[in-house]
């Protein structure tokens, strides 16, 4: 069955010079989130051209797994530690899954 995935982007832009510590803490909170039983996918991604963006791809089995991720203390650990680094407020963007259908995550 396609479409039963939940599929999050999240959109970053940090300040100049917080791209070190920003990318730190993320990778921390990679690291932990993939170990979390309803994560399929959590990547970390930086932009070629602009070191202050970044975009964080979560895949999780359903909604209830990404209300769980943000009960972990390594998601609170996470916000707190890159809240005065953002530029602006993240923002994110929801999809759901069409090919992989969800047999093939």
């Amino acid at each position: 069955m396609a479409g039963s995935l939940l599929v999050v982007h999240v959109h970053v832009r940090v300040k100049p010079g917080a791209a070190e510590a920003f990318r730190a803490a993320s990778v921390a909170n990679a690291e932990a989130s993939r170990r979390e039983a309803g994560v399929l996918r959590f990547d970390l991604l930086a932009d070629r051209e602009d070191p202050g963006r970044f975009v964080l791809v979560e895949v999780y089995r359903d909604a209830a797994a990404a209300a769980a991720h943000k009960e972990t203390a390594h998601y609170a650990a996470w916000r707190d530690a890159v809240a005065d680094l953002m530029a602006e407020p993240r923002r994110s963007e929801k999809y759901v899954n069409i090919s992989p259908d969800d047999a093939g995550w």
